[in-house]
């Protein structure tokens, strides 16, 4: 027998027919067995000297979950036996892990388990500035995300912590010191504290920083050209600006950086012109019909895939906003479940929404090493107490062949021309404007639809 048949084997357990336990099934030989070892009266092998399980041993006699409760404590209790009342609940939260081997591995061979170990043994201290100050700062992130989910360590919004480490970073290779003493007002006193401020008014598991960072890396730029060509802000002309917005498609981003430089006096007022409306092809009808009905009928795809698809192609969801559902926003009520993405329920019926039961029961197949037992987010991450992000939410959707934007594009014209303008904007998000818009190109008009339901009425009597 081949190693991976024999691990199989080993791993492969049932409900024996005489005693009713869960253990491996030996009598009779082959695929027919339905009757443990102890009630054949045959020697029973491989069996966890701690727990007992029927398993593939690992380490004297262990099976893997006991084998990973062993190897926890032995890296956070510094050789002692003793975990630190500060790392329970990360010892907890690793032992409980899923996938056991993978665990294993990781706490053999991932950079974050030995920092985890050194916080453990008073080597490192357990805060956000030792973790930050860490020569291995993206190795420290993981063992954060494991303390930050525990408890051991206060919850910090990571990327906006993140954006102001990579703002003093671009600050100090900043050649030119005029462009600094301009670009670090700006990017402090206008980008940063609107960002915070938006940050602390939303309610979403990741900050979106990408414009806040594109806003200063084009105000940084564009002072740091002129001076490579000995001028200044003050003497810069259209011909200037013109040429650098050439540069590229994000060059626009300026704007905000000249219209506030104006108001101070540091340049001459500029008109900037905004990018243009982005337009995409859309699914066709015959391949989101194709999409939506494996969606409904495969049950063999991953319960993740199946909701997340068809939040996206029947309900027109954004991935950044399926990505943070938590399972407080799914309610069952009457053998039906319900979803709220605004602020009401929109009823989930049939397959869709027994995967999404079933998602809420069971959980994801997958979590990272160090993820609380319990999460309130129905899609949780590889990190530990993080949902899954958009891109990787999109990069399974796109092996199943649905691709996010002509997805949703598909959805609005059928959503748009079946409900009002308002209920539109609640479920997708959207400002009054752009749903008003919607409904009015899916012809959908709620109040042409009134007043021809009004004069079907009148004529009827």
């Amino acid at each position: 027998m081949c190693d991976p048949c024999y691990n199989a084997a080993l791993r492969s357990r049932g409900r024996c027919a005489r005693c009713g336990e869960v253990r491996r099934l030996v009598a009779p030989p082959g695929t027919a067995a339905d009757t443990c070892a102890i009630c054949a009266g045959v020697p029973v092998t491989h069996s966890c000297s701690d727990c007992g399980t029927q398993d593939k041993l690992y380490e004297k006699g262990r099976c893997s979950r006991c084998s990973l409760r062993r190897r926890a404590r032995e890296l956070l209790s510094a050789g002692t036996s003793h975990v630190p009342p500060e790392m329970a609940e990360a010892f907890e939260a690793i032992t409980a892990a899923r996938q056991p081997r993978s665990a294993l591995n990781w706490l053999r061979n991932g950079a974050g388990a030995s920092l985890l170990a050194d916080v453990a043994a008073g080597r490192l201290a357990a805060t956000h500035e030792a973790l930050d100050a860490h020569p291995h700062r993206r190795g420290a992130d993981y063992p954060r995300h494991i303390l930050t989910a525990a408890g051991t360590l206060p919850p910090r919004d990571e990327e906006l912590a993140r954006t102001g480490q990579w703002l003093a970073g671009l600050l100090a290779r900043a050649g030119d010191p005029a462009s600094r003493r301009l670009v670090q007002p700006f990017a402090t006193w206008q980008v940063m504290r609107r960002l915070r401020r938006s940050t602390a008014a939303s309610t979403r598991p990741r900050s979106p920083t990408a414009h806040a960072r594109n806003q200063i890396k084009a105000a940084a730029g564009f002072p740091a050209r002129l001076a490579s060509r000995g001028q200044s802000l003050a003497s810069c002309r259209h011909a200037d600006l013109d040429d650098w917005l050439t540069t590229g498609p994000g060059a626009w981003q300026v704007r905000g950086f000249l219209t506030w430089a104006a108001r101070r006096g540091h340049c001459r007022p500029f008109t900037i012109p905004g990018p243009g409306r982005a337009h995409g092809a859309a699914t066709s009808p015959d391949q989101r019909r194709a999409l939506a009905a494996r969606l409904l009928h495969d049950s063999s795809l991953d319960p993740t895939d199946r909701v997340a698809g068809c939040l996206l192609l029947l309900y027109g969801q954004q991935l950044s906003r399926i990505a943070a559902l938590t399972t407080g926003q799914v309610t069952r009520r009457d053998d039906a479940v319900f979803v709220r993405p605004g602020q009401h329920d929109v009823p989930v019926p049939g397959p869709p929404g027994a995967a999404l039961h079933e998602l809420i029961r069971n959980g994801r197949a997958y979590t990272g090493v160090g993820s609380p037992a319990r999460t309130r987010w129905l899609f949780p991450g590889g990190m530990p107490g993080k949902p899954i992000t958009a891109s990787q939410l999109g990069e399974r959707l796109r092996a199943l062949g649905i691709y996010a934007m002509p997805g949703r594009r598909a959805a609005l014209p059928g959503l748009a021309a079946k409900m009002p303008a308002a209920v539109l904007a609640d479920l997708l998000h959207l400002s009054p404007g752009p749903a008003v818009r919607w409904v009015h190109q899916a012809a959908g008009d709620w109040s042409r639809y009134a007043a021809e339901l009004a004069r079907e009425r009148v004529h009827q009597t």
